[in-house]
């Protein structure tokens, strides 16, 4: 039985990935330092328990190449990392190690292991980008000196890491410049704009529009996002390359704030407020590559993954729980 190594379990695309990995009958390492991942996310999990080992750690000390539990990892997802700007912002250093030492390490155990590798990039390595929609031939337009440099360049020294590890080693890398995914696992305090806006349904609470609610977004539901990550490790065609995984349908924010209203039947309006630094005014990627090398492209709507989502965030919150 093949065993796979999932960075950053306990968060939200870790933990998704845990759960369809585990569904195939495989065995799964989770790795997590638990500085934003939950280990909630994992509770249906138990370490020990049907295939599953759970080890805190982070990924960014050495001695992980050493752990015992990662003898016979045939494939790795390194998908540690902050994404929410509330928390990349908040720990800009450890935003830095973990995708650029933690990346080169877990280069490195694949490299000793044989073992495949899907590194989890970002759209963000196209900054505030000139060229829309975006494909991955695009170089992007990234500011080295603001907020959200700690998470757009680690990420894209990230990639440099990839191409080195498999120009040099012949790792088999893949590399996932990931658009924005959302579901009901998404974190309510992440300040991300569905989980947001949809937390602030809920309560009946003003939606929070930054800006004048024009700038655009490609919104992913993380089933289709797991399933793209999934292709992309499998295919061989994929060695060497980056490629996007998203949803190619374009909205407004705006857009975003009204159907939420709508499906929510929320009493709430719109509060706006000042649109943060660096902030992207459109996002759209460009997925033929996807669905050429992987067979790919995403299947759940907009609107159907927020019917999902909102349902599962206002019984968790009636409940007491937060989602």
């Amino acid at each position: 039985m093949s065993k796979t190594l999932v960075t950053g379990a306990a968060g939200f695309l870790g933990s998704h990935m845990v759960a369809r990995l585990l569904s195939e009958g495989r065995q799964v390492v989770g790795i997590d330092n638990l500085s934003t991942g939950k280990a909630d996310n994992l509770r249906a999990f138990p370490d020990g328990v049907g295939g599953f080992v759970f080890i805190g750690c982070d990924v960014t000390d050495p001695g992980v190449l050493s752990i015992p539990e990662l003898e016979g990892v045939t494939e790795i997802f390194h998908l540690a990392s902050p994404a929410s700007p509330k928390f990349y912002q908040a720990r800009p250093f450890d935003t830095i190690e973990v995708n650029t030492t933690g990346t080169k390490l877990m280069l490195e155990l694949a490299r000793r292991r044989g073992a495949k590798f899907v590194y989890s990039s970002t759209s963000e390595a196209y900054g505030d980008p000139l060229v829309h929609p975006q494909d991955e031939l695009y170089r992007g337009n990234v500011n080295t000196w603001g907020p959200r440099a700690c998470y757009d360049e680690a990420k894209r020294l990230g990639e440099v890491f990839c191409y080195e590890y498999y120009h040099r080693f012949g790792v088999p890398v893949k590399v996932a410049r990931i658009f924005n995914t959302y579901s009901a696992g998404l974190r309510n305090d992440d300040g991300r704009v569905i989980s947001n806006f949809v937390t602030q349904a809920i309560a009946g609470d003003d939606l929070t529009v930054y800006g004048d609610g024009s700038q655009t977004r490609s919104f992913c539901y993380v089933d289709d996002t797991i399933r793209g990550l999934r292709l992309l490790m499998e295919k061989e065609a994929a060695d060497g390359e980056i490629v996007n995984i998203g949803n190619p349908v374009e909205h407004t924010i705006l857009q975003v704030a009204h159907t939420v209203i709508r499906l929510s039947g929320a009493p709430g309006g719109i509060r706006y407020m000042p649109l943060p630094e660096d902030d992207p005014k459109v996002r759209r990627p460009v997925i033929a590559k996807a669905k050429s090398l992987l067979g790919w492209q995403p299947e759940v709507t907009l609107e159907e993954g927020l019917r999902r989502t909102i349902a599962a965030y206002r019984e968790r919150m009636q409940g007491g729980a937060r989602p």
